[in-house]
């Protein structure tokens, strides 16, 4: 399924944590290490509530997702797609689809193996290593289109990924280059930490800075900056536990009534025509 499983042999850094372990020790997974348990722990020493904040990131993929497969897309590309802690795009998107493929993009070489033991019996779904800052190596990256074609609707995902990036490195950028090699009917899902002026999202970005030394909170303005100037699927983009695309006369509940941890990870979803 893979670009030469064989022969691939993943360089381990066990020393120095990474966002993919990390983000797995929070939610109680077994893929880390004593650095990245050591992360997590930052990130629970500033932010208690830091596995609910991880959970809001899934419950927006989960729900990104299903829209984007309930819509016509049936193929979907992953970036930053860490380990599979809990239900990942190719569960949610086949159980919609059967049909859909998957390709899962990360930097982080435990992503790989875990990934491709995991799938191994699934033809319609792959992993790859490459990396954001890198746009050109994900789109040129056999594995990438063996599986998908860019010829037709994509949806491209950069979920809890952004803040790990500072805005002087213009991420921004390396999203235009993918979402410029996707043609019109594609959607863009994102995720990422908010900054309205609460003190917890002050305190996870310092929890970002000590655990893994990248981790920055965006003004909402910001975040959607990033989606290119892609129109938003109702209702935009907000809080993950009130945001339900394609829904915007759903019922959900008002923002200050939200706990203060489920006021940190925002979602939208961009549609291009």
């Amino acid at each position: 399924m893979a670009e030469n499983a064989e022969q691939y042999v993943p360089d381990f850094d066990i020393s120095r944590p990474t966002i993919a372990r990390v983000y797995d020790a929070i939610l109680g997974g077994k893929d880390n290490f004593a650095a990245d348990r050591e992360g997590a722990a930052a990130y629970m020493k500033h932010v208690p509530n830091s596995k609910e904040v991880a959970i809001d990131n899934r419950l927006g993929l989960e729900k990104g997702v299903a829209y984007m497969a309930k819509h016509g897309i049936d193929q979907f590309l992953d970036i930053g797609a860490g380990l599979p802690t809990m239900r990942n795009t190719h569960q949610v998107a086949q159980e919609i689809n059967p049909e859909a493929t998957v390709v899962y993009v990360d930097n982080d070489p435990i992503v790989l193996a875990h990934g491709r033991a995991l799938l191994a019996t699934n033809e319609t779904t792959t992993i790859v290593t490459a990396d954001l800052r890198d746009p050109e190596s994900i789109l040129t990256h056999p594995d990438v289109t063996k599986v998908i074609d860019f010829d037709r609707p994509i949806g491209l995902m950069v979920v809890g990924l952004f803040m790990h990036f500072h805005d002087q490195e213009n991420p921004g950028e390396w999203v235009g280059t993918l979402l410029d090699a996707c043609p019109s009917g594609s959607y863009l899902l994102m995720t990422d930490f908010a900054d309205t002026g609460e003190p917890q999202q002050k305190a996870i970005e310092q929890a970002g800075l000590e655990a893994l030394g990248n981790g920055w909170v965006r003004k909402p303005e910001k975040i959607l900056e990033h989606f290119q100037g892609l129109p938003l699927v109702e209702p935009g983009l907000d809080w993950v536990p009130r945001w339900f695309p394609g829904e915007p006369d759903r019922e959900v509940p008002a923002a200050e009534d939200l706990a203060p941890h489920n006021r940190i990870m925002m979602a939208g979803l961009g549609y291009k025509a």
